[in-house]
């Protein structure tokens, strides 16, 4: 693997004055900075509609494109807002994601879907898109049946008003991303986007191909998702999600995964699989359970699994997330996919010298982390260490000092390893502690709402970290 490096913040993250980041302005502001710093990758987070907890990897369906992220200013010069609208919506903090007025501006959103008429292009849109498409009628229907879920539904006849809506937020997102992923290409930047494994029970993956999941007649799950007790919660992550019939899937080829990779290989440069793991064996906890600890792991699909997304992507870059419980058979999975796996430098203690996280037994093929969306921030996570474990893990990086002063010696080490890739979460370049961590597993509440405020991005220095991109290799 070529060496290079980049920053992972999702679009939430990003700055702007409308309560959320966006694909506006900012966002190429921020293309600009990973370019000037020496970066050649932005790693996001999953696109596809949030939960109720706004979280991205539980979404109401894995080909939608969330409309939060619409660029508000983009749609005025439209003419599908007003200036007094676009006042109306600016933001009361930009300290973190303003989820809070969801329902206000989801409520602006439909006045300007209300206001575009074009149903030529949305009706070609559909014809290119199928899947997203079915994802529009599955939310016009939940909005006919109340928002019930769908094994409930009275009606089948969808809402116009808001099957239109949702065919705008699909068609106005995907024409602004398409700009916004043509300004990265331009500067050097490639976009890795991320793919959650699972997808949530009342989603129109499941309502469309019920067939495909291990669902009893009355479509719940006989079992469900998560993984076992593990560094992150003593009763392990009952994630909850409905399991795949495997069988079932490959004996029709594979078709509804095909169609999900073919979609993000068109919005994406890269992908990261999570929970990669699970497609060796994955971790079936029995519907009902409060706890994963009841569960076992069921052999998944393997090789012939992996071979049909390298059919698909092509040459495009594809990250095994290889963490958690892994056994001989994961690491060989692994090895015979040829896609790169990741190291996390805040697990490199956890073990011995052996521990795959050390920075000195990083292969080329992987993509190292200082920490990921699920960690604690770097600062965070050397403040909550123990003296002893906090000099030990400095010691290894070659720094004597304080522990908030030790951020550059930290970056020197990940990005002076063999990795072909190192990813740093944008936290960590600010070096920020645990009030800005993005994701804590296992609580529902209070996650996914970190954002940079645009003078914050002006404390880092462009060309001292372009600098230590080139000392390293990595432009």
């Amino acid at each position: 693997m070529k060496r290079a490096s980049g920053v992972l913040m999702h679009i939430s993250s990003l700055w702007g004055d409308y309560g959320v980041g966006s694909l506006g302005e900012p966002a190429r502001e921020w293309i600009d900075f990973l370019a000037d710093a020496g970066f050649s990758v932005w790693q996001v987070l999953p696109f596809c509609l949030p939960d109720e907890h706004n979280s991205p990897y539980k979404s109401l369906g894995a080909f939608s494109l969330n409309p939060l992220f619409l660029d508000l200013p983009t749609l005025a010069r439209a003419g599908l807002l007003t200036e007094s609208e676009l006042a109306g919506a600016r933001q009361h903090a930009p300290w973190q994601c303003e989820f809070d007025r969801r329902d206000e501006r989801m409520a602006l959103l439909f006045r300007a879907a209300s206001r575009f008429t074009d149903t030529a292009a949305l009706d070609a849109f559909d014809d290119a898109h199928p899947q997203i498409a079915q994802f529009c009628r599955f939310m016009a229907l939940r909005a006919a049946n109340g928002d019930a879920p769908w094994q409930s539904w009275q009606t089948d006849v969808p809402d116009p008003t808001v099957l239109h809506a949702w065919r705008f937020f699909q068609y106005a997102f995907l024409a602004q991303w398409t700009e916004i992923r043509a300004y990265a290409a331009a500067r050097g930047i490639a976009v890795i986007g991320d793919l959650p494994i699972y997808v949530a029970l009342d989603s129109a993956d499941i309502w469309a191909n019920p067939e495909q999941f291990r669902l009893d007649r009355r479509g719940q799950p006989t079992a469900v998702a998560g993984v076992p007790p593990d560094y992150f919660s003593a009763d392990g992550q009952l994630w909850g999600n409905p399991l795949y019939h495997w069988g079932r899937m490959k004996a029709d080829g594979y078709a509804w995964w095909r169609a999900r990779m073919a979609h993000m290989n068109a919005l994406f440069d890269g992908v990261r699989i999570d929970h990669f793991r699970g497609i060796e064996a994955y971790y079936a906890i029995p519907a009902g359970e409060t706890t994963a600890r009841a569960g076992k792991w069921i052999k998944g699909p393997g090789m012939p699994f992996v071979r049909m997304l390298r059919e698909v992507c092509g040459e495009g870059l594809l990250i095994a997330e290889d963490l958690g419980e892994i056994t001989p058979a994961v690491w060989k999975l692994v090895r015979d996919s040829g896609f790169p796996g990741m190291r996390v430098l805040q697990f490199a203690f956890l073990g011995d010298g052996d521990s795959p996280h050390l920075p000195h037994n990083y292969p080329n093929n992987c993509v190292a982390y200082t920490g990921t969306h699920d960690n604690d921030t770097l600062l965070g996570y050397l403040l909550g260490l123990d003296d002893a474990a906090s000099d030990r893990f400095l010691a290894y990086c070659g720094y004597a000092g304080s522990r908030d002063g030790s951020r550059d010696a930290i970056l020197r080490t990940v990005l002076g390893s063999h990795a072909g890739l190192v990813i740093l979460p944008v936290q960590d370049l600010l070096f920020y502690g645990s009030d800005c961590r993005l994701n804590t597993p296992g609580r529902a509440e209070g996650n996914w709402q970190y954002r940079v405020a645009r003078h914050q991005l002006a404390e880092l220095d462009p060309a001292r970290l372009r600098e230590m991109n080139l000392r390293y290799g990595r432009i």
